[in-house]
């Protein structure tokens, strides 16, 4: 956010019942705040797991967790809880998975089924979204969720960032819809491929043609064409009109005819909107979409 001289969209506090815990790997962690008395909102609560094949509860700085996890007022959009790996467990001792569907790492499945009679617990899933409670499987599907959500919060160009900054590949939940194309064709490490990708999703309403992409590669058009086909596997054009279609189906989505969701998109007319649409095998026309 700061790289694009935009206002930082999440704050990180790292919170628990003690100053100082032990990791996983045997580091320790301090300067761990105290569990504050109210949540400032909007908020997401991340919620992490203990080693062990099962979790222990009946100590004192878990059962302090525990009724602070009971005293949350969650709602979506305002306090939201976001569990990775057994976090489901922890979340479920506290009550508050009942009535919802959750996931948790498979070695944990069980022992949540039986904390949560309640809860409609969920195997083969990286993460799942109910409401304001989102739970993922194991330590890297936390991952997968995090770069969801911050793409629905942030724009999923943010989120091929921050995924790029990580050195790890967009992936998505089995339910999700299919990627947007600002994820789908981000999976390579090709430094000049993300720099052409970062600046046409800055700016995809510009005059692009591919001499100019080939320009911010610092390549020629013919060389940038190879490089896309290679490790993008799409051409700069193809991945520039799946972009622009992106946006425009996002703004048929809140409310835009298709002239208008044509001019935000970057396309040059409806006509060109509606041409570019049954050429990607879109089913039916650019008309008003359901949100």
């Amino acid at each position: 956010m700061q790289a694009a001289g935009r206002p930082d969209a999440f704050r990180l506090r790292f919170v628990g019942p003690e100053a100082r815990t032990r990791s996983s790997v045997g580091a320790m962690v301090s300067d761990i705040e105290p569990l504050p008395s109210q949540l400032a909102e909007p908020c997401w609560v991340v919620l992490v797991g203990q080693p062990g094949a099962r979790l222990v509860v009946d100590n004192e700085p878990t059962r302090r967790l525990m009724h602070w996890l009971r005293g949350l007022q969650l709602a979506t959009g305002r306090a939201e809880l976001l569990t990775v790996c057994a976090g489901a467990v922890l979340a479920a001792h506290a009550g508050l998975l009942d009535g919802r569907r959750a996931t948790t790492h498979h070695q944990h499945l069980d022992e949540l089924r039986h904390v949560a009679p309640a809860c409609d617990v969920v195997a083969n899933r990286v993460f799942l979204m109910d409401g304001p409670v989102c739970s993922s499987a194991g330590v890297t599907t936390g991952i997968d969720l995090f770069l969801h959500r911050i793409s629905r919060i942030c724009g999923p160009a943010l989120a091929a960032q921050v995924a790029q900054g990580m050195v790890v590949a967009l992936r998505r939940g089995p339910n999700d819809p299919e990627l947007s194309p600002f994820l789908r064709f981000r999976d390579h490490l090709h430094p000049a491929i993300h720099r052409v990708q970062d600046t046409v999703g800055q700016q995809p309403q510009a005059d692009w043609s591919l001499p100019r992409m080939a320009e911010v590669a610092c390549t020629s058009p013919r060389h940038l064409t190879r490089l896309f086909l290679t490790h993008a596997g799409i051409a700069p054009l193809a991945y520039l009109r799946n972009i622009r279609l992106d946006l425009a189906e996002a703004a048929l989505r809140s409310g835009h005819n298709v002239t208008q969701a044509a001019e935000l998109a970057g396309f040059s007319s409806d006509t060109q909107l509606r041409r570019t649409w049954h050429l990607l095998g879109k089913a039916g026309s650019p008309n008003r979409r359901p949100g």
